[in-house]
């Protein structure tokens, strides 16, 4: 490995400038698992979505990504499992029913998967320069230009949802949904996928009003729907709320516990980069690189000087064996 002054400069400044930033960034998101009277979200109905994709399109449009393949008169597409992608930040799912003695006949379910907005997200909590934010609605969203793109964020997410441009060598981003949040016009979440689905089976509201409409729902028609709302206390809350009539596990949906795993992981981030060990370490790493480059450019000067005397004098180097 060799580095010269230049490249050590230019890590060290990488370095300083995560290190600060993650104490302006990351250690200002000060927000815990209740949620606050602000935070919006959206409410799933898996048992009326009909599979139609059109929050797929919705979505595709107003996030100018490319159009949903296959299209959507073209059921194929649910012959396998699909999840979201750096050009598709939603997509739904087909789930066949499983006969049973009691329901000899089950229809397919369709659930939709996009990011969950959850109330501490973690992957705001890993972020070590603050590109990950969540908004005073609720909508966790990013800032590629402060990005490093260290997909940490892709490593803590437990619902698997961030989605990098490995297509884009210069400039790859983090993808994902970010609720349809303008952050040139500075409105809050306005999502595109609620507005476009035609049997209401997405509902966007006050996070606090759709927790009461799904409850209602599941007491008015306990034989349609079963007793949980996914998403109200998984992984401290979601801002994404589902209603299922059949296992979660069935539908794709992550059996994950209600502790926010991003607590223990954020205090010690937070410790280890407020005290600066991080930077100390790299620094100190990096001193001893050039030091050992130093010393070994030196000892090759060195051995090719004692070589050319003895080619001129005709015998051994100076301190070697004849």
């Amino acid at each position: 490995m060799h580095i010269n002054r230049r490249n050590f400069l230019k890590l060290a400044a990488v370095v300083t400038g995560a290190a600060g930033a993650s104490s302006t960034g990351a250690a200002t998101q000060n927000f815990g698992t209740e949620p606050v009277a602000s935070h919006v979200g959206c409410l799933v109905d898996t048992t009326l979505c009909i599979g139609c994709r059109q929050c797929e399109i919705a979505c595709s449009t107003r996030n100018k990504l490319p159009k949903s393949d296959p299209p959507l008169a073209d059921r194929t597409v649910y012959r396998k499992e699909r999840r979201p992608t750096d050009t598709a930040f939603t997509v739904v799912n087909e789930y066949s029913g499983k006969p049973s003695p009691d329901q000899p006949k089950v229809k397919q379910t369709y659930a939709k998967v996009q990011c969950m907005h959850c109330l501490t997200p973690s992957c705001v909590s890993a972020c070590i320069v603050g590109a990950m934010t969540k908004a005073g609605d609720g909508a966790v969203v990013y800032n590629p230009e402060i990005c490093l793109g260290c997909r940490y964020c892709q490593v803590a997410c437990p619902f698997e949802i961030p989605a990098y441009e490995f297509s884009e060598p210069l400039k790859p981003r983090v993808r994902k949904c970010e609720f349809c949040t303008d952050h040139t016009q500075g409105t809050g979440a306005n999502p595109a996928c609620a507005a476009a689905c035609p049997t209401e089976a997405l509902v966007f509201g006050k996070r606090s009003d759709l927790i009461t409409l799904a409850r209602d729902r599941i007491q008015k028609r306990p034989d349609r729907y079963l007793g949980r709302i996914y998403g109200e206390k998984e992984m401290g809350g979601t801002s994404w709320l589902y209603l299922v009539g059949r296992p979660t596990a069935e539908l794709g949906l992550l059996d994950l516990p209600d502790k926010v795993p991003s607590h223990l992981t954020e205090a010690i981030q937070h410790g280890i980069f407020r005290y600066g060990a991080i930077p100390m370490v790299f620094y100190g790493l990096l001193g001893c690189i050039m030091w050992y480059n130093k010393r070994k450019e030196e000892n090759g000067m060195q051995d090719k000087s004692e070589d050319l005397i003895s080619k001129m004098t005709g015998g051994a180097p100076k301190g070697r064996a004849p």
